[in-house]
């Protein structure tokens, strides 16, 4: 078997530990935030972080864009000015929890995104999001990390390969937002 058989064979199995209950739970949660007027913000590092911003393109634009339902979606990726600034002023831990501090009201979803599940920045976050009486999401990867059990909805890839959970974390954000773009018109 080559490579390219052996990944897609791997990614598969990880595939069908998606959760899908807890999916459903999680496209509850945006839904609920969506009609209610609250603020769905997302966070992650590294590849993580890509997809924390792909899902808030694919929501804002794609799920929002000429509906009379509208996405108030936030990624915490996406300002490089903040997130430099905190870092070299106080520190990586609270690139995420702080404009948090600025932003987040009780009713909002916050979406964490962390294969390892241990990312210091990313539990603050969720842990300050908990306190402040928003909805918490995680997706994780291998055994949850801390991010796991603190989430209020823990959305897990159980494999030690990081590719394949961030393969899995990407089409769990597909099956998120092309449930607004297509099916929830």
């Amino acid at each position: 078997m080559t490579f390219p058989e052996l990944y897609k064979q791997s990614l598969l199995e990880a595939i069908d530990k998606i959760d899908l209950n807890k999916v459903d739970q999680a496209i509850s949660w945006l839904r609920e935030a969506r009609d209610a007027g609250r603020t769905v913000f997302t966070c992650g590092n590294g590849g993580s972080a890509s997809t924390a911003s792909h899902i808030v393109c694919d929501i804002v634009k794609g799920a929002s864009y000429q509906r009379d339902k509208k996405f108030r979606m936030m990624a915490l990726t996406d300002s490089l000015p903040t997130i430099t600034a905190y870092s070299n002023d106080v520190g990586y831990d609270v690139v995420f929890v702080e404009p948090l501090k600025n932003f987040a009201q009780p009713g909002d979803v916050v979406m964490a995104i962390s294969g390892s599940g241990n990312s210091p920045n990313v539990i603050k976050a969720v842990e300050y999001a908990n306190a402040a009486g928003c909805k918490t999401v995680a997706l994780t990867g291998r055994d949850g990390g801390r991010l796991g059990a603190l989430a209020q909805l823990n959305i897990q890839v159980a494999v030690p390969h990081m590719g394949r959970i961030e393969d899995a974390h990407m089409i769990i954000c597909h099956m998120i937002a092309y449930n607004f773009m297509e099916h929830e018109r």
